[in-house]
């Protein structure tokens, strides 16, 4: 649907546990979907992982991510329902033969992780209406680590999609050496602390709007989900109600990073 061409200005200012935050921001008048405000929320966490990182790094050794260190490209990313979403219309505009190639790599990836005996684990946690909880997740998520499956978005050990890359991807950082990272479980790894997860903000929200579980939706399962899930998204909100909606619950989220 089309949005409106009218749009309202706000100055935001968020606490953190890491400093303050000032940004000016715009949003459509009118009724969007959830997935319009993605790129904003995406760069209020930005802003927020930047103080962090500030912070942290004035103790510790600097941040040691860089091109080319995929590492974390095989774990197991989450995706928050209106990402999945947003995913889905992204590849949507790519010509068929690279689509025709990442729908290749997924069924591959599913069909080890049928293998593996992780399929369907990973697919309760897609459909399922129970709220799971970390420690259901943990298991599954060293498993799948464990199988060193790289994300089917990986060209020679880069992100082909790194703009439209999901939340979860943006917040994993560290300032112990590169090389530790091609073996998370055992090496002492020192990551940056996130004191709020986006993705997991814009899955409270799609919870709010749509009456379901918390959902975090594993990558390799994202499209899968977005062509079947019976929920689809509407504009239910206007944007200045969504912006208020989404920074309250960013504001719950960074209270209890701070308790």
């Amino acid at each position: 649907m089309p949005f409106p061409s009218q749009s309202e200005n706000f100055t935001i200012n968020i606490q953190t546990p890491v400093g303050p935050i000032q940004a000016s921001v715009a949003v459509p008048s009118g009724f969007i979907p959830l997935t319009t405000i993605i790129p904003l929320m995406q760069s209020i966490g930005s802003e927020i992982q930047e103080l962090a990182s500030t912070a942290i790094t004035k103790t510790r050794e600097p941040i040691s991510c860089q091109k080319g260190c995929a590492a974390c490209c095989r774990m197991l990313i989450p995706m928050a329902p209106p990402e999945a979403l947003a995913l889905k219309t992204y590849v949507e505009t790519w010509e068929p033969s690279r689509r025709d190639v990442l729908l290749a790599r997924l069924q591959s990836i599913q069909d080890q992780l049928q293998k593996a005996g992780l399929d369907e684990p990973l697919k309760q946690v897609v459909f399922s209406q129970e709220q799971f909880t970390d420690e259901d997740l943990e298991p599954i998520n060293h498993a799948y680590y464990a199988l060193r499956i790289p994300c089917p978005f990986l060209e020679n050990e880069a992100c082909s999609i790194y703009d439209y890359r999901p939340s979860a991807c943006r917040e994993l950082l560290v300032t112990s050496p590169a090389e530790r990272c091609q073996d998370f479980a055992n090496q002492d790894i020192h990551p940056i602390p996130v004191p709020v997860r986006i993705g997991t903000v814009l899955s409270h929200l799609w919870s709010t709007l749509h009456q379901g579980p918390i959902r975090l939706i594993p990558l390799p399962y994202a499209l899968l989900w977005a062509d079947n899930s019976p929920v689809k998204e509407e504009a239910t909100l206007s944007g200045p109600q969504l912006l208020q909606q989404a920074l309250e619950t960013t504001a719950q989220y960074l209270q209890h990073a701070s308790s």
